[in-house]
């Protein structure tokens, strides 16, 4: 087992990777046991020659899509400290030992390379990123109640309970948000870290679309949301049903029926009626799914005791 493993996903970053593996080595110099592994995910130019040119270890992941190559990443490689970093030489490598430091000293779970609260809305020349960013980072921490402050971050340090118990469902760039909520929801520790970013070098091209994979990120949210948080979510569901019902009951039934004495919207009464019942299976259905949720974070303690004996063998 690696001391250090410091991961970087890849897809044509051939004029970048070099320099990446290079200031990685040297950064992680004084860490006994430490390793470099890069992944290279169907890249079409020179990655791979480049990484292995710098000393890096070289694997693939034939699926594309940067959830995929986590996914790679977390099954084959084992280690006490994790550290992913992309490869476009946007992050600081001499970050690294800081990172590492409070997995393996302080016994946190994830540390979050955090760009948005030093240079990240200077240097980063996209358009609508910085937007997205804070949109983002707001959903997450309103609806999941955290401070995290950089979701979308891709330079991060893990502990070996985090990698060996997340289940990597995403396929692409919506990753990071998934690992951000699955670490908030399941109460490990977390720190923010505050990096230096500096935007891709000329030449260089993002592979993340602003609005594709924005919508795909949004819509993750709401999903892990429904999924994690299914009281709050069938509840308010309920309460939107029975608010209509009540609204549309009270002016066109009731008052009518008061009088007249006669029911003169039949068809309302019977729309109302429905989205009554509605809102009851609505609320039932949260507090099952919230049972449910519940279990499945005692067994994911459970799941953490196995690794941590692990650890210990």
């Amino acid at each position: 087992m690696d001391k250090l493993a410091v991961l970087i996903p890849c897809y044509n970053e051939g004029q970048t990777i070099k320099k990446v593996v290079l200031d990685v080595r040297k950064a992680i110099k004084e860490i006994p046991n430490s390793q470099i592994y890069v992944y290279d995910n169907n890249s079409t130019d020179n990655t791979a020659e480049e990484a292995l040119s710098g000393g890096a270890i070289v694997r693939y992941e034939h699926q594309q899509g940067k959830g995929n190559v986590i996914r790679r990443m977390f099954r084959e490689i084992d280690a006490e400290c994790y550290v992913m970093i992309d490869g476009d030489d946007t992050y600081p490598a001499e970050e690294i030992p800081k990172m590492a430091k409070y997995v393996l000293e302080q016994k946190y779970d994830m540390v979050v390379g955090d760009r948005l609260s030093s240079s990240y809305f200077e240097e980063n020349k996209r358009p609508f990123h910085g937007i997205g960013n804070k949109l983002v980072r707001g959903s997450i921490n309103f609806f999941f109640k955290n401070d995290i402050r950089d979701i979308m971050t891709g330079y991060r340090a893990f502990s070996l309970e985090f990698v060996k118990t997340y289940p990597v469902l995403s396929k692409g760039f919506e990753i990071e948000t998934e690992m951000s909520i699955f670490a908030i929801v399941n109460n490990l520790a977390m720190k923010n870290h505050i990096i230096e970013y500096r935007d891709r070098p000329e030449g260089s091209e993002s592979k993340l679309d602003t609005f594709s994979d924005g919508f795909k990120v949004l819509k993750l949210i709401a999903t892990l949301y429904r999924n994690y948080k299914p009281l709050p979510f069938y509840g308010w569901l309920a309460a939107l049903l029975s608010v209509i019902s009540i609204l549309f009951f009270i002016p066109r039934v009731l008052v009518p029926y008061h009088l007249t004495g006669k029911v003169l919207n039949m068809p309302t009464l019977i729309v109302c009626g429905l989205m009554i019942l509605a809102a009851i299976m609505s609320l039932y259905s949260g507090l099952i799914l919230d049972a449910i949720q519940r279990k499945e974070r005692r067994e994911y303690e459970f799941r953490l005791q196995q690794v941590n004996q692990r650890k210990q063998k």
